[in-house]
């Protein structure tokens, strides 16, 4: 198993955690909103150090962004595994044959 699934996996067993012990189970508390809030905010740290090129920083924040990323969907109920399986429906597929079926 992967670490992103044990991640996922974490999350999810968070979902009914005390909030004062569990930072996710803190961000989960605070509702879909508020994860999305903060995936949008470690994004865009991500980016920053994408675009300055500081390659450690870019790692550390893309860690941050999938954490998060998995955060905001598990608000909603959305697995990592339909993500996968949407990855996999895409597979071997021209990005602009997708971008234009959709």
């Amino acid at each position: 198993m992967s670490a992103l699934y044990r991640l996922a996996e974490t999350i999810e067993a968070r979902k009914g955690a005390d909030p004062e012990s569990s930072w996710t189970a803190k961000l989960l508390a605070k509702g879909p909103e508020k994860c999305a809030e903060k995936f949008g905010e470690e994004a865009v740290e991500a980016i920053i150090e994408a675009v300055k090129g500081d390659r450690a920083r870019l790692v550390s924040e893309a860690a941050d962004s999938l954490y998060h990323l998995l955060v905001m969907c598990a608000a909603r109920d959305v697995g990592l595994a339909e993500i996968e399986a949407e990855l996999a429906r895409r597979e071997g597929r021209s990005g602009i044959e997708e971008k234009a079926a959709r």
